[in-house]
């Protein structure tokens, strides 16, 4: 069986393509699987490491802020169109997944031109543009949310979750594991902000605006600044001790920084969302305003709704981040609704679900 995987572009889309493959080969070990991404995305360091090939497409999307760039925009179209009619007929995939993202629209289009069966794995609670006209030539459809129905055909809609990486699906770390490895006290708390794959700006300026109410707080701070960011933090940092922040590019063993969370400050892109629902952590989300449909506002929404998490407007983080961090962790009450609720969120087999059905169509 011969299985293409197409999209990607930011952790959101890449890494819960990589945990639908891993299901995939649990199920057929020697299944053919190919991944198609966006050049010079995340996708093309990700997808080898984790054991798949990748070829990749020149896909780009419209740039909003720098229009100048979008000049190219109809040529590189015209190459990935025609380098994905190439790799569907080279490849003969049995069916092709799109998860979203730069490369997705040209190759699953590709492939049901040809006549290949596609599905789509949609990760937001608001469909992006390109799987809302995809969705018309897919087979199935798997969603993370409720009321999906507004954006597809309800027949093809299969409620699935999305797929996290198997070392937060299956986290058997202890916290005193997870404190001795980022070096923290288990005598003070412990709050965890992530920004995606990335980095986020505005978390990033939060942080470092409180930077001393964190610290003379006894506040230990995990902060995933995101590598754009990294530099220009540790240089402002330069010459200064702080005991109680720990700041880094990227963190490369989630699993264990979820573990040692006491409250968690977040993004909220579908993958994030996701993985603190396994996580069940207390966490305060806020939402990127420089998305698509305002869908992590969206993405969020559907948890506050549910009283399963706080949200903090992007505009108003710099100044009551440290206010509602404090807040929450002196609340035990609250801190222990929030993990309940979001844990009932969680589905912890998204991946093997997908995979299955994958298999089902194909056979």
């Amino acid at each position: 069986m011969k299985v293409l995987i197409g999209g990607g572009g930011t952790g959101g889309h890449v890494f819960p393509a990589i945990a639908i493959a891993q299901a995939l080969r649990r199920i057929d070990p020697q299944m053919d699987i190919l991944f198609v991404g966006a050049k010079d995305k995340i996708e093309m360091e990700k997808v080898p490491a984790a054991g798949f090939n990748i070829i990749g497409l020149p896909a780009a999307g419209l740039q909003r802020k720098k229009f100048f760039r979008n000049l190219s925009l109809p040529f590189k179209l015209l190459s990935c169109m025609i380098k994905s009619r190439k790799i569907i007929k080279d490849f003969a995939p049995d069916i092709a997944v799109g998860v979203g993202g730069y490369a997705s629209g040209p190759i699953l289009r590709a492939a049901a031109k040809q006549g290949v069966p596609i599905v789509l794995q949609e990760q937001n609670s608001h469909a992006g543009v390109t799987n809302q006209i995809l969705s018309k030539k897919a087979t199935k459809i798997f969603t993370a949310y409720d009321g999906m129905e507004k954006y597809f055909d309800k027949d093809k809609i299969f409620f699935a979750g999305n797929p996290v990486r198997s070392d937060i699906a299956d986290n058997t770390a202890t916290r005193d594991e997870a404190l001795e490895h980022f070096g923290l006290s288990p005598d003070k708390p412990v709050v965890l902000s992530v920004g995606g794959s990335l980095g986020a700006g505005t978390i990033n300026k939060s942080i470092m605006a409180h930077i001393d109410e964190f610290e003379n707080a006894g506040i230990q701070v995990v902060w995933q600044t995101g590598k754009y960011y990294y530099d220009g933090i540790m240089k402002a940092l330069e010459g200064k001790q702080y005991k109680c922040i720990h700041p880094m590019a990227f963190v490369k063993r989630m699993d264990l920084a979820y573990k040692a969370a006491d409250v968690v400050v977040s993004r909220s892109g579908a993958l994030s969302v996701s993985e603190l629902c396994i996580a069940a952590k207390p966490v305060i989300f806020v939402p990127s305003p420089n998305v698509a449909e305002d869908h992590q506002t969206k993405n969020a929404m559907a948890l506050v709704e549910k009283d399963a998490a706080v949200l903090l407007p992007d505009s108003q983080a710099e100044a009551k981040l440290f206010g509602e961090v404090s807040a929450l962790l002196s609340d035990d009450a609250k801190k222990r609704a929030f993990s309940d609720n979001i844990a009932k969120l969680a589905v912890n087999n998204s991946a093997d679900l997908i995979a299955k059905e994958i298999v089902k169509i194909v056979k």
